[in-house]
């Protein structure tokens, strides 16, 4: 399995393969940052989203035709483990609630915060930061509508680490190409935060 990681950078196949992340949401965002970072090296993954596969997804989320009604994260653990057989992913096919993030991810050592709405990234970001004030949550902010690349960029507060245009909504729409962009700094910075640590 080694062979899919021969063109990483220098000791980042070591790394990546001894932590754990953890996703919370399994749409644009999530499924994204998942597929690139189980190509990138990390085997330990824990995922949580409620929800299952509809037409809509298809245009930005990280499924297929022949998934419609399935469950999220049943789809998206299956194909990461097409990608690296040896991955080791941990399902939650739930809708998480503020009591549920020491159970659910306790164990990580980085979080990405991949929810749609505003209200539910808020209570995640400041229940994560409250338990676990260390380690850094990763959270997409600003997807929606067409281009603005420029505007994209990654803030950080603390341990909270913002990626995106952090004035867009989901109102405008949302173009593929956008949200993988971002869902792909989601896992970039998660990549080089663990190399840093």
């Amino acid at each position: 399995m080694n062979e899919i990681y021969t063109r990483n950078v220098p000791g980042m196949t070591e790394v990546l393969s001894k932590a754990s992340v953890g996703i919370a949401g399994c749409g644009g965002l999530g499924s994204n940052a998942a597929v690139s970072l189980v190509r990138a090296g990390v085997k330990d993954l824990v995922i949580a989203d409620f929800d299952v596969v509809e037409k809509s997804n298809l245009n930005r989320q990280y499924y297929f035709l022949k998934d419609i009604g399935k469950k999220k994260v049943e789809v998206l653990s299956d194909r990461l483990k097409e990608i690296n057989s040896e991955c080791k992913i941990k399902v939650f096919d739930k809708k998480l609630e503020r009591s549920d993030i020491s159970g659910v991810f306790g164990d990580v050592d980085i979080l990405i915060e991949a929810f749609d709405k505003a209200e539910s990234k808020q209570w995640l970001i400041e229940e994560w930061s409250s338990k676990f004030p260390s380690r850094p949550i990763v959270s997409g902010n600003g997807i929606g509508g067409l281009g603005k690349n420029e505007k994209l960029s990654v803030k950080k507060i603390g341990s909270l680490y913002f990626c995106g245009d952090g004035e867009s909504s989901e109102e405008e729409g949302l173009c593929s190409a956008k949200v993988s962009i971002v869902a792909n700094m989601q896992a970039s910075l998660v990549i080089e935060l663990l190399m840093d640590k």
